[in-house]
């Protein structure tokens, strides 16, 4: 809630890109980073850092290509931008961190009813569960 009590909270003035993670949301997000492969050695960029990269092409909407010189090598954010992306790991991380902001405002973690606007759902132009059966009845 934006209150004058808790507004530095969100202050991002003192970080190189508005997109930055703070350090309180680098250590909700650093462990939800996958680890490193088994064998190798050390990861050579810091996690952190490629984070950032990320968050940025995400939130500017900008090609990778101007993906700012002091952040990591555009070719290494995009490579573990789409490894997350294929192995699963970005849809882990967000269901995560949605889970951890609905438990922080005291809610249920998964919401359990929906509103949906009947005038803006389309009906369905078959018969709705008669044409289902039929369908059923067919395929069997």
């Amino acid at each position: 809630m934006w209150t004058e009590e808790n507004r530095p909270r969100y202050n991002r003035d003192h970080l190189r890109y508005p997109s930055d993670l703070t350090d309180e949301e680098w250590a909700l997000v650093e462990p939800l980073i996958p680890p490193g492969k088994r064998g190798g050695g050390k990861r050579k960029v810091i996690m952190r850092e490629v984070v950032n990269g990320v968050m940025y092409i995400l939130s500017t909407g900008c090609p990778w290509r101007y993906l700012p010189k002091d952040l990591p090598p555009k070719s290494t954010v995009h490579d573990y931008f789409s490894l997350w992306e294929w192995d699963g790991a970005l849809d882990r991380i967000h269901h995560e961190l949605y889970v951890k902001c609905r438990e922080k405002a005291e809610r249920e973690a998964s919401p359990t009813a929906a509103i949906i606007d009947s005038q803006s759902v389309k009906a369905a132009e078959k018969g709705g569960l008669a044409w289902t059966r039929t369908a059923l009845m067919r395929a069997s």
